[in-house]
């Protein structure tokens, strides 16, 4: 996946967080919401982190397609 793929799904997934929040906001269903949007997450951090590693590699005058996504127990445990 290259950077235009990831920025085409990360706003995808911005999208589908934003129609879950006013749908919940609705009172849609509430428990189906909460966990697709845990999973929305979980995906937008994945994203993230795989083009952060691209810039790296590209920084590095690095191969930027040697990134590979991280599975979530990894993006997830990440200190802020």
């Amino acid at each position: 996946m290259d950077d235009a793929q990831i920025h085409e799904t990360i706003e995808a997934l911005v999208a589908e967080e934003r129609r879950l929040w006013e749908d919940e906001a609705r009172g849609g269903n509430v428990e189906a919401d909460r966990k697709k949007l845990a999973e929305v997450k979980v995906s937008l951090d994945k994203c993230w982190d795989l083009l952060r590693q691209r810039r790296a590699l590209e920084e590095q005058r690095l191969d930027p397609d040697a990134a590979q996504a991280r599975d979530e127990s990894v993006v997830e445990n990440y200190l802020q």
